[in-house]
């Protein structure tokens, strides 16, 4: 079991559950070891340098992955976009082209930092918000992949999915410390995320594939 670690909030509760998961001391050292922004994950998975990760929506397609993902039911506040000159963000590979589709200029910012702009700003606008507005339909961010061990990797997405977490106070202090939060706003903004790709989650999924043909 080799995992990338996207070391964001929004994957916090994923990570929480996998350590207990992850019996063998070897696998959660290397969790600590192949982490990175999601960018970098891609690159990683693409190369097989890890066996499985949440990738990029725009880059799954090619990959085998499981009903697992980071879905924004509504807004997300993670991803967003501020005035400013149009500007990718190079941690992303999905919102680049999100903000292209929704034609929202301006830099484009993903993750925590996002997060902590999007609660120090009113004028940055939220795509997933924009994207709902517009079809009614959740956004897929991310998809949980795996490169081999089919049965192994379907069935801890499965567990994950019919699993409740709970994140301890310890851990959410340290959260808030590191990315500028309180823990009012990570908690807050966990419940905006869901983790299951359903119907419409999936009809999302393929119309933003579709449309991102363009902009490839």
């Amino acid at each position: 079991m080799i995992f990338a670690k996207i070391d964001y909030i929004n994957l916090l509760p994923f990570y929480i559950f996998l350590k207990k998961e992850l019996k063998n001391p070897a696998y959660r050292a290397a969790l600590e070891h192949k982490k990175g922004v999601p960018s970098k994950i891609n690159e990683d998975f693409r190369k097989f340098r890890v066996e499985a990760a949440f990738i990029s929506s725009i880059f799954s397609p090619r990959f085998e992955c499981t009903r697992l993902g980071i879905v924004a039911k509504k807004e997300i506040r993670s991803v967003i976009v501020c005035p400013g000159e149009n500007r990718n963000d190079k941690d992303s590979n999905t919102s680049n082209v999100l903000a292209k589709i929704l034609n929202v200029k301006g830099e484009v910012l993903i993750g925590d930092k996002a997060l902590k702009r999007f609660h120090s700003s009113s004028k940055c606008l939220d795509l997933a918000g924009i994207w709902y507005d517009k079809y009614s339909l959740p956004f897929v961010f991310a998809r949980f992949c795996f490169r081999k061990d089919r049965k192994l990797y379907t069935k801890l997405a499965e567990k994950f999915l019919n699993t409740k977490i709970k994140i301890p106070r310890y851990i959410l202090k340290r959260y808030a410390k590191k990315s500028g939060l309180s823990e009012k706003e990570i908690r807050e903004y966990l419940k905006l995320i869901d983790y299951k790709i359903d119907k419409k989650g999936e009809i999302s999924l393929k119309k933003f594939i579709f449309l991102s043909k363009k902009f490839r």
